[in-house]
């Protein structure tokens, strides 16, 4: 089986993947690596505790497998599925996002509610702690406006605090959330959040990789942090204590790859003992909603680009974005470079009034070949 192939036909191979993925003591990565092997949870159902043991597992996991003991959890999840609406994607499914598919540990399984063509965008994530300061909260709801106004998906835990913030900002603007819950997809935790729960279910995606009914355990929200980092291309640390959740998920954010950015704060503040700390240690210190979308990868920014808002693609759009475009050209020098502040003052008189129109234009500049993005974010024209 190889992935980008959709491999739920039925009802029975959904049964069998559930079946798997509800094993005791067998493991997500261990979980691939058999798929891998013999190429379909069918075939591995079907195989004897001595081959099965030949392949690296435990005795008592083979012999579990061979009996099929999962299946009657399985038969309930499926149950559970139908009545509440979810539905799965496996590893191998063509919608399983890539980005975390090339994570060291993916989820076998993702048990989805809402919009699965979310998976398809450009994500960041804006996690922090669960007792933000006011300044905390302003800050997580200023850029998870804007950066969902640009085009991103914006990436969370559901959490209270900055999670919450970060989620309803970006609905407010009508933009992308995707919420990563440590249960099942059909519990709310916290229990406060069931109205904003409710709302991403039915205009963003909510995912887990936890079967339903799960309870929000402690120990599941660190584990589920790999998934809110992995499905982005960076991650953006408001507010959090030296050793919280946030940090931790900047660590696996790290280890993935993927950008950290940190928004700096009160250093008399334990809340921004963490975020500070990793400013020391690299994290790309950020300031304004255009610092996390200059530093983003170059195939992030050419998917942002491609898949931005569709009021940037509109031809009826009431932005007249074509004149916005020659204006930018016409303000970026050959020879000086101009940062994005400098170029938003010099426009704001000739109807510049929407940042995130300038960090589009600039973006389809650059991808164009007709600018060129220097260090400090600044830019100049390039010379055909």
């Amino acid at each position: 089986m190889t992935a980008g192939t959709s491999s739920v036909r039925n009802e029975q191979e959904e049964l069998l993947w559930l079946a798997l993925r509800m094993t005791p003591q067998l493991g997500t990565r261990r979980s691939v690596d058999l798929v891998e092997r013999f190429g379909s949870p069918g075939a591995i159902f079907q195989m004897e505790a001595r081959e099965l043991e030949g392949a690296g597992l435990s005795a008592s996991v083979a012999r579990s497998i061979e009996a099929g003991s999962a299946i009657e959890e399985a038969l309930e999840q499926q149950r559970l599925m139908r009545a509440t609406g979810t539905e799965i994607l496996t590893y191998y499914d063509d919608r399983y996002p890539s980005l975390l598919r090339q994570i060291y540990d993916p989820p076998l399984l993702l048990f989805t509610r809402g919009r699965l063509e979310l998976l398809a965008e450009p994500c960041v994530a804006v996690v922090g702690t669960r007792r933000p300061s006011p300044y905390g909260t302003n800050v997580a709801d200023r850029f998870g406006r804007e950066l969902a106004k640009a085009g991103l998906t914006i990436v969370s835990g559901l959490a209270r605090g900055i999670d919450t913030a970060a989620h309803t900002a970006a609905l407010a603007v009508q933009g992308n959330t995707i919420a990563v819950l440590g249960c099942g997809v059909d519990v709310t935790y916290p229990a406060e959040n069931k109205k904003l729960a409710a709302q991403i279910q039915r205009e963003g995606l909510v995912l887990s990789e936890y079967p339903l009914r799960t309870p929000g355990y402690p120990q599941n929200f660190p584990v589920r942090n790999r998934i809110v980092s992995g499905l982005s291309y960076g991650v953006l640390i408001v507010e959090g204590a030296q050793y919280s959740g946030s940090a931790i998920t900047a660590r696996v954010a790290l280890d993935q790859g993927r950008e950290v950015f940190a928004i700096p704060g009160n250093i008399t503040s334990k809340q921004s003992w963490g975020p500070n700390l990793l400013i020391r240690q690299g994290a790309r210190l950020v300031q304004e909603p255009s610092d996390v979308l200059c530093d983003l990868p170059l195939e992030a920014r050419r998917n942002l680009q491609l898949r931005g808002p569709q009021r940037l693609l509109d031809e009826e759009t009431t932005h007249p974005l074509q004149s916005l475009r020659a204006q930018v050209i016409v303000a970026i020098p050959y020879d000086n470079p101009i940062s994005i502040d400098e170029l938003a003052n010099q426009l704001g008189s000739n109807g510049m009034a929407n940042f995130s129109d300038l960090i589009s234009i600039l973006f389809e500049l650059e991808l164009d070949g007709q600018i060129r993005q220097l260090a400090g974010k600044t830019y100049t024209r390039v010379w055909h």
